[in-house]
């Protein structure tokens, strides 16, 4: 039995393609996948982007890398090596912002560049949909859906179903991607 990764699409216009994407979610695909050669107003929504959680890892590596910053400090400066230095507190918090400022720019950037990683989940050297026939076009004129058949042999029934739903959206043409 043949492995596909699921059913393509080509259109010629990005109203098109964002109709397309419209009417897959309706029909009840999830897991839509479009590409276009520039951004097409609402397709994200059509395809059913999800808000991911970059944003609060960075957050999160921005108040780790803070508290770390100000703790390393203050453990050195009060508890390792205690020294008395013109009469100042040994716990003087306004010399500690600087560095716990710039651990928490630091950490929070590298938080947020593993967590885009991850979540766009790369790095993935290779794609299926490469192989697909005219995809090299998506970065020109042409605008493509993709309907995957996630982790199951690709039944005849299941594909046929698919590819005449696609037909039904009069594309340019339809193609199978292989895994």
């Amino acid at each position: 039995m043949r492995r596909l990764y699921g059913m393509m699409a080509e259109f010629r216009s990005p109203d098109a393609l964002l109709a397309a994407a419209r009417a897959a979610g309706a029909a009840g695909y999830r897991d839509i996948e479009a590409y276009a050669p520039f951004p097409v107003e609402g397709l994200a929504e059509a395809v059913g982007f999800r808000r991911n959680r970059v944003p609060l890892a960075t957050l999160a590596g921005a108040v780790a890398g803070a508290a770390g910053g100000y703790f390393m400090q203050w453990y050195a400066a009060v508890v390792s090596f205690p020294i008395n230095v013109g009469g100042r507190p040994l716990h003087s918090w306004p010399m500690f912002i600087p560095v716990a400022f710039e651990l928490a720019i630091l950490c929070g950037a590298l938080a947020a560049v593993v967590s885009m990683l991850a979540a766009n989940g790369l790095p993935r050297l290779t794609h299926p949909v490469f192989d697909a026939p005219g995809f090299g076009l998506a970065s020109r004129d042409r605008f493509f859906l993709c309907l995957p058949l996630r982790g199951r042999p690709a039944d005849d029934w299941e594909s046929r179903d698919v590819a005449a739903f696609l037909r039904g959206l009069e594309p340019a043409a339809v193609c199978e991607v292989p895994r």
